[in-house]
């Protein structure tokens, strides 16, 4: 084994050509790094330039294991370019946010680190009750709140309800419980909450999808269905909020949620999945989401509408208390201790299913501190706003809206003249079209029966210029019959 001085003639570097798992040559491997990140900032400057296209039909056999070669190259030249499209400026379709550069650096020092962030006494699990404390904050809830960072409100749907399950039968965890239990929320409620119930061994059938009022659950007939399970032997565990719905963007009204479940004594869990975030938006959008600190757990998103990568999300649950209690397990060699490695006063495996943990945190507190929480606001009220300018310009080029748009999504038809069948086929093919065509991504749903254009905007990217594009080509296609 030899030294060689590193590129900047400070320290002695090691090169070693049996370290198997360690670059045979650090100053080789530093140069190929600097390379990889120029390239990677390159691209990312240039997002606008490398929209979503078509991965090769061999791509799978281009990354079949064991063929070496130049690293940096093939994942610049072979990796990169087949990326989901989300980080293109006019990538509307589901609800995906964009990325950010602080996601680089976050990336790279989490790398270095490979914290785990399950427990034990290091910086980790403080940057991460940081965050969490700052987003209690901004929903308003008190200082004896708690959370934990999931992969995305799916997994924080579930933690959620668990610890609703414990908080109505104190024992379960020891004994099971064979109690009928039923979970509400409205019919346009998240695929995420019938997949909890479902995995919280409820079955589907406990879900109750109460009606819906102009996008809102209807309180008269939550009140009604809650007595009449009562009344049959069942146990009402929660009732599910939902602050911005995936399909058109709607609100329940949180207060009057909150009301209920007071009064009924059940969990109020609020979907939040973007939706929440709108407590950092200028009114009107702010106050779409009042109400939500009232709420006994809420699953939001990171990688939504706060833009950073994926994945990062969070169950925040009112009452440290009821959190605790849905998990907290320590078996011997998970012995905390007053000092050393084993110390510390928040294990995050105690809030949670997940033992071995990354450090989600970090790239949330990048961006907060390279941004700024203003500049999120900033951006959130903007996609807000190119909603309704959306909606605007389809309704002046003869298009149609299929619902209001009341934050950041807009569902619309192209050519509100045809039949229903024609209607949805000329939108399906259009959104097909754009997408093959590297210009807008739209995405769609269902809405009356009708197959429609649907653009979510999470995208911090995305300018008016953009939109007026988009519009043009969608008019351009419907006027064509699109394919």
């Amino acid at each position: 084994m030899t030294e060689q001085m590193n590129i900047k003639g400070i320290e002695p570097v090691e090169i070693d050509p049996d370290g198997h798992l360690n670059p045979p040559d650090w100053n080789v491997f530093r140069e190929q790094m600097h390379d990889f990140l120029d390239r990677c900032v390159d691209r990312m400057c240039a997002a606008e330039s490398h929209p979503w296209q078509v991965p090769p039909d061999d791509l799978s056999e281009t990354y079949a294991i064991g063929q070496g070669g130049d690293l940096v190259a093939r994942l610049t030249e072979q990796v990169m370019p087949y990326h989901s499209g989300n980080t293109h400026p006019q990538f509307w379709g589901w609800v995906q946010g964009s990325g950010l550069p602080s996601d680089l650096m976050a990336g790279l020092a989490g790398a270095v680190m490979n914290s785990n962030v399950g427990g034990r006494h290091h910086g980790a699990n403080a940057m991460e009750w940081a965050v969490i404390d700052w987003a209690r904050r901004k929903m308003g809830m008190g200082p004896e709140a708690s959370g934990v960072l999931v992969t995305g409100t799916s997994q924080a749907t579930v933690l959620s309800l668990q610890a609703a399950k414990v908080r109505a039968i104190p024992n379960l965890r020891a004994e099971g419980s064979q109690a009928k239990l039923t979970v509400y929320a409205g019919n346009g409620v998240h695929n995420a909450t019938r997949k909890a119930v479902e995995l919280l061994g409820l079955g589907h059938d406990a879900l109750r999808l109460v009606r819906t009022d102009h996008g809102k659950m209807d309180v008269l007939a939550l009140s009604q269905q809650i007595a009449q399970d009562r009344a049959d032997g069942f146990l009402p565990l929660a009732i599910v909020g939902t602050a911005g719905s995936v399909d058109v963007g709607s609100f329940d009204d949180l207060n009057a949620l909150a009301d209920v479940a007071k009064a009924q004594d059940i969990w109020l869990h609020v979907d939040g999945a973007f939706g929440a975030w709108t407590r950092l938006a200028d009114d009107p959008w702010r106050g779409l989401s009042d109400g939500i600190e009232r709420a006994d757990s809420i699953a939001m998103d990171f990688h939504k509408w706060m833009y950073v990568g994926y994945d990062c999300g969070l169950a925040l649950i009112a009452n440290e208390a009821d959190h605790r209690a849905a998990f907290a397990v320590r078996p011997p060699y998970l012995e905390g201790f007053e000092a050393g490695l084993s110390g510390g006063d928040r294990w995050f495996c105690d809030y949670g299913i997940d033992l071995s943990r990354g450090n989600r945190a970090l790239k949330v507190w990048c961006a907060l501190e390279m941004f700024g929480e203003d500049a999120f606001a900033a951006s959130i009220t903007r996609n807000c706003a190119q909603a309704a300018l959306l909606a605007d310009l389809v309704q002046s080029q003869g298009m149609a809206l299929v619902a209001p748009v009341v934050s950041n999504i807009c569902v619309f038809t192209a050519n509100p003249d045809l039949s229903l069948q024609e209607q949805s086929t000329l939108n399906s093919q259009i959104a097909i079209k754009l997408q093959l065509d590297q210009r807008a991504v739209f995405s769609t749903t269902h809405v009356n029966g009708m197959i429609c254009l649907r653009a979510a905007f999470t995208n911090h990217r995305t300018r008016e210029r953009h939109i007026h594009a988009a519009v043009q080509d969608v008019k351009a296609l419907a006027e064509k019959g699109a394919l």
